[in-house]
């Protein structure tokens, strides 16, 4: 099978984090029988260096005509000075926007191997846990309607959140379908006793579940989803919500897993092709010095594998790759903990796991 792939380096570690991933990928397309074409777009900060423009055209429409897109990271000190439309972040939401990308795929994992590292008390820790985050993505408070006005008690500002049937009823269908792929369960956060947004969202949520009568559903407050979170992770399998709350409790996963390093995402929209990019930024301080841990991106490209190309066993490969790198005690400077372990660079971390695949 041959794929064409655009690649989004970016800035920081971007462009070191994007070739260990592709190093990866072409062990992988030899040792299945595949031919992987990888075309690199410039964003972000490397793009206004080079254009004045966060987004170019040819970096959308690159995108566009490929089959699936890998990116790094972008921003960096370097452009905080800019105005807000020229800003490297400006980039990122453009090109979600352009490839219609309406659907977050955050996955947060305990791995035992790195259970010393996680935060919360050994009980919790023992139990484990796997979740995957479906957060919607263009739509609700971050998207609405916005302002300042003189108000009852002097100047105030506003934003408004709303939410389509229609919004709600694509994110629902991608959760449940997530949730076919692995212990088919739903669990939607809202806030119901409260907003009207999230009435339509349950209202919603319950009548797409009747059309997956293999995968359960059920319903949870949000600030109770943020409290059973730290208490009991494991009872989560696939958790669907709302733009903001999906904001805050997919960072707040990422925390107990003890390593934001190692945490992939995919944002999907209609189509397969979809972006795929760790959660982590693109961390100036160490770019350029082989000391960015790979892991997150390796694993988004086995994600894009899965989801963009359904290639479920070059999936699974690299993601035991990576369970043997870590049982075997191998580590990059941001999971070596208080383990006493000698830290290794990227370059190697990323021949470590090839060595694996």
């Amino acid at each position: 099978m041959e794929k064409n792939i655009a690649l989004l380096r970016g800035d920081g570690i971007g462009p070191e984090i994007v070739d260990s991933a592709v190093k990866v990928l072409e062990v992988i397309a030899e040792k299945f029988g595949h031919k992987f074409n990888f075309t690199p777009y410039l964003i972000g900060g490397a793009a206004i260096d080079a254009t004045g423009n966060p987004l170019p055209q040819e970096t959308v429409d690159g995108c566009l005509a490929a089959d699936s897109v890998l990116l790094g990271a972008v921003g960096g000190p370097k452009w905080d000075t800019l105005p807000a439309n020229l800003r490297p972040e400006k980039g990122l939401l453009g090109i979600r926007s352009a490839m219609g990308l309406y659907t977050n795929l955050r996955p947060a994992k305990l791995y035992p191997a790195l259970k010393e590292e996680c935060p919360l008390r050994a009980d919790i820790v023992a139990q484990g846990f796997d979740l995957m985050m479906v957060r919607e993505l263009t739509g609700g408070i971050y998207f609405g309607e916005r302002g300042r006005r003189e108000g009852k008690y002097g100047p105030e500002a506003w934003d408004t959140e709303a939410y389509s049937v229609m919004e709600v009823e694509r994110i629902a269908r991608a959760a449940f379908e997530a949730a076919r792929k692995r212990r088919k369960n739903v669990i939607s956060i809202d806030k119901a006793n409260v907003l009207e947004t999230s009435r339509l969202w349950r209202e919603t949520v319950h009548r797409i579940a009747e059309e997956y009568p293999d995968v359960s559903c059920a319903d949870m407050l949000v600030d109770n989803a943020a409290m059973q979170l730290v208490r009991r992770p494991s009872q989560f399998d696939v958790v669907v919500t709302s733009n903001m709350f999906g904001d805050i409790l997919s960072d707040e996963a990422s925390q107990i897993t003890g390593s934001i390093g190692m945490l992939p995402s995919a944002s999907l929209g209609a189509t397969t092709r979809g972006l795929y990019e760790p959660i982590h930024g693109s961390a100036p301080d160490i770019a350029g010095q082989d000391k960015a841990n790979p892991i997150a991106t390796v694993l988004s490209a086995a994600m894009m594998l899965r989801y963009a190309f359904d290639m479920m066993d070059e999936a699974d490969c690299i993601e035991k790759a990576v369970d043997k790198v870590l049982e075997d005690g191998i580590r990059t400077a941001d999971i070596v903990g208080s383990s006493g372990i000698e830290a290794i660079g990227c370059k190697q971390m990323t021949e470590e796991i090839i060595k694996r695949l």
